[in-house]
């Protein structure tokens, strides 16, 4: 039994600006939203007798630095929480003596719709954000998860940073 909890969304809200409806969405969905689908997750591999399941957490290297871009700060900070919310879950596991296992994978710019969804409401950004240098695409992202997926059952693979290598941050 595999959960991959792959929603995520941003919105271009300052934290001196932004508007609360942006930020309790990417609330709900980058932090909420996983954080339910974790849970039914685990409930159902627990009375199904499932002890060998896998929870990843497609996550994003904001959750690891804080880039100069006042834009995605308050997006970063959601996905801080994914990155505490997977090690608290990996560590709630283990305390349940169950062998079911916890990963959190973190990419850099994935050249997806994100992107262009973050600044639908600025064409110019939006048609900017892939031009710098070549960004991961969505099969490098499938790869870790098949990588992941492979480990041995005594191998616990906690997080996979990764970013395309002309990403500088």
């Amino acid at each position: 039994d595999v959960c991959i909890n792959n929603a995520g969304l941003a919105h271009p809200e300052s934290l001196l600006n932004g508007k609360t409806t942006g930020w309790k969405n990417m609330l709900d969905v980058n932090v909420l939203a996983l954080s339910i689908c974790t849970r039914e997750a685990y409930q159902s591999m627990k009375e199904r007798n499932i002890d060998d399941g896998h929870i990843i957490n497609l996550n994003s290297m904001c959750g690891h630095r804080i880039l100069p871009n006042p834009d995605i700060h308050f997006y970063t900070a959601t996905k801080y929480a994914v990155t505490a919310l997977t090690e608290g879950l990996r560590q709630e596991l283990r305390e349940a003596k169950t062998h079911i296992r916890a990963t959190c994978i973190s990419p850099g710019l994935v050249e997806t719709e994100f992107g262009p969804r973050l600044y639908s409401q600025d064409p110019d950004k939006a048609a900017n954000i892939y031009s710098h240098y070549k960004a991961l695409e969505a099969i490098d992202v499938a790869n870790a998860v098949v990588y992941v997926l492979s480990a041995p059952p005594h191998v616990q693979i906690g997080d996979i940073q990764m970013r395309s290598s002309e990403q500088a941050t």
